[in-house]
């Protein structure tokens, strides 16, 4: 006897909420697309590799929530972010990022996500990081917690906040591969950009910080990437400016 697949019928796809995908890579965007569907709750209705593909198909589809990825040729998730809701101001948008949430989760969530949450949780969390986000509440891993973020937001607007904050978004990403052991070369191909422009980034990131030559700004970013921020920073404070 031949078993019957289920079919959704187009009353059960139309109360599904309408979710978008901006990753560039498609192996994991295929991944991503089975999840979200089989969550009985979400569809997807269009994805794009890119930013500048990404806000073109949301400004047409309008869905409910879009899920970003952080780093992406050209513009990167961050700013892609900014861009979204400065056109559509009520979009649920969840970050989902192969970085830690320590470097980016408070940046996405400035910026107006509602959610982050790592590549290697998304197997297991993201349905429970989607109904959340499209409540309209926060969604962060439970280590990482929300009274810790609203901790961190308060701590920055007092002034008391990280070193890096002064750092563009593309600094920072340029920062934590630099920490990572990636050559210009590497973080250039990685990132889409042509090696002149990753050393005028390295050259910000060491005026920006103070530090002192190329050696300590490797050293810091180490430092950020290895052992937190509290590290990092009191590194950062021992050094003599330029």
């Amino acid at each position: 006897m031949t078993e019957k697949t289920s079919i959704p019928d187009a009353q059960d796809t139309a109360s599904r909420k309408r979710v978008f995908l901006v990753d560039d890579h498609p192996t994991f965007r295929q991944g991503l697309k089975f999840i979200v569907t089989q969550s009985g709750e979400f569809v997807v209705c269009g994805e794009a590799d890119s930013a500048a593909a990404a806000i073109s198909e949301c400004r047409a589809l309008q869905p409910d929530m879009v899920l970003v990825d952080v780093s992406m040729p050209g513009l990167n998730g961050i700013e892609l972010i900014k861009m979204i809701l400065a056109e559509m101001p009520e979009m649920r948008v969840l970050v989902v990022s192969m970085h830690e949430e320590t470097l980016y989760a408070l940046r996405a969530l400035k910026a107006g996500a509602k959610g982050y949450i790592m590549k290697v949780e998304a197997m297991t969390s993201i349905a429970t990081a989607m109904r959340s986000v499209a409540e309209g509440k926060i969604y962060v891993s439970p280590t990482f917690g929300e009274q810790l973020i609203f901790k961190a937001i308060t701590a920055i607007e007092e002034g008391m906040g990280s070193p890096v904050d002064v750092l563009s978004d593309r600094e920072l990403e340029v920062l934590e591969k630099l920490g990572k052991g990636l050559t210009t070369r590497e973080i250039a191909d990685d990132l889409h950009l042509s090696p002149k422009t990753v050393e005028t980034h390295r050259a910000h990131i060491k005026e920006k910080l103070q530090l002192k030559d190329a050696t300590t700004m490797v050293r810091f970013a180490v430092d950020w990437v290895t052992s937190g921020q509290s590290d990092a920073t009191a590194h950062a404070q021992k050094q003599p400016t330029a």
